[in-house]
């Protein structure tokens, strides 16, 4: 670690595994600085898609109803064996040698996101459930790996989400642009980075589901052919349905104010059915479905920025799987006045983003830096998340 410490530059991987839980993102950066004269210069970024078995033990225990100590703890080092074939393959691309990496930071795969507190045995418990065990990429490579990331700015009161805005504040802000920056994963994150703004200032939240309701909706009707809705394409064949549009814009969480995170437990397979269920009134087309999630995803983004936003951004810049979107990115274009962009506009890769944002908060943890931001998350304080395996 003091060896650490004392370098300039770093060469570090970030891992990210997402809700929709379709593979492993890895990306290496040389960072130089930390804090606000952090520098990230990237080196190679692969996207490792699950085993259909993987995927489907994924979705089994992340319902909140499945799985046993055994289950856990194998699925654990499974993921932990896998997050070091992806720094292994993310280094081959990059042609940078295994052991010329400084450091890792790994997300792991959130399994159960608790951030309200629920009845436990007869007490309020909060809490959080990421998975992949940390040791292994540290035993593979040789360094030190920061994991674990979202249980201390819960323990801080925060809801541990989003955490990717610390990174964006120090990669993306604009002196004198009030720059919004939405991710559309498995679920969808919003972040307002205003003008002149300090990291204080920032504001993120999740918008509701960005790909997880599609996903799922594709899958059943292609009978696991299709995990996901190419180009847009299939959306584009039908046409979304005002009034079963309307009950899904009725779902509570839009309008509950941020700060405010969810995940699959709230937009997982009971509320796909549920929307099967309304869709079936109206004897709507599987195209007309997946059209009327589409826009859905799209209708719950513009909402966020027309109602949770301090100020409205001059721009929006899209990333994650939903920037391969056309068909949402038209909606969503239609909804906005401002441009809407995505991260390749701006010289940045889509694909890639939160994975570096993990690289970044390691290297915040390792120098003793608080990596929240309070006003994002809640939190009564800053603190320094994740814990360090060596």
């Amino acid at each position: 670690m003091l060896d650490l410490l004392s370098k300039e530059t770093l060469r570090v991987i970030g891992l990210m595994s997402g809700t929709s839980a379709d593979g492993l993102d890895a990306a290496l950066v040389e960072i130089t600085g930390h804090g606000w004269e952090t520098r990230v210069k990237p080196l190679g970024f692969v996207s490792l898609p699950y085993s259909e078995a993987v995927r489907g033990e994924i979705l089994r225990l992340a319902g909140g109803e499945a799985g046993g100590s055994r289950d856990l703890t194998l699925f654990s080092f499974l993921l932990g064996q896998l997050s070091l074939e992806a720094c292994l393959a993310v280094c081959e691309k990059a042609g940078v040698s295994p052991q010329e990496v400084d450091l890792v930071g790994s997300h792991g795969q959130t399994l159960y996101h608790q951030p309200t507190a629920v009845d436990y045995l007869g007490y309020p418990v909060r809490g959080t459930l990421q998975l992949g065990e940390p040791s292994l990429i540290c035993e593979g490579l040789g360094c030190p790996v920061v994991s674990d990331f979202r249980g201390r700015d819960l323990a801080a009161g925060g809801q541990g989400a989003p955490l990717v805005p610390y990174a964006e504040y120090l990669l993306y802000r604009q002196e004198d642009l009030n720059v919004a920056l939405q991710n559309i994963g498995g679920i969808g994150n919003l972040t307002l980075l205003p003008a002149h703004g300090t990291p204080e200032d920032t504001l993120a939240f999740d918008t509701g589901p960005g790909n997880m309701v599609m996903d799922q909706l594709m899958e059943l009707f292609t009978g696991g052919g299709a995990r996901f809705d190419q180009d847009g394409a299939f959306a584009a064949r039908g046409q979304a349905h005002p009034e079963v549009l309307s009950w899904l814009l009725s779902d509570p969480y839009l309008a509950q104010r941020p700060p405010k995170t969810t995940g699959r437990e709230v937009y997982g397979a009971a509320f796909v059915e549920a929307l099967i269920r309304k869709g079936k009134e109206y004897d709507l087309s599987p195209e007309d479905l997946v059209a009327t999630a589409t826009r859905f995803t799209a209708e719950c983004i513009a909402l966020a920025v027309r109602e949770f936003l301090p100020a409205q951004p001059d721009y929006l810049v899209v990333g994650g799987g939903g920037s391969r979107n056309p068909t949402l990115l038209r909606d969503l274009r239609s909804l906005l006045p401002m441009p809407v962009k995505i991260n390749e506009d701006l010289g940045y890769d889509g694909d890639a983003k939160e994975a570096v944002a993990f690289a970044v908060l390691a290297n915040e943890c390792v120098h003793g830096i608080c990596n929240n931001v309070p006003s994002v998350t809640g939190a009564a304080h800053p603190v320094v998340m994740g814990k360090i395996s060596i």
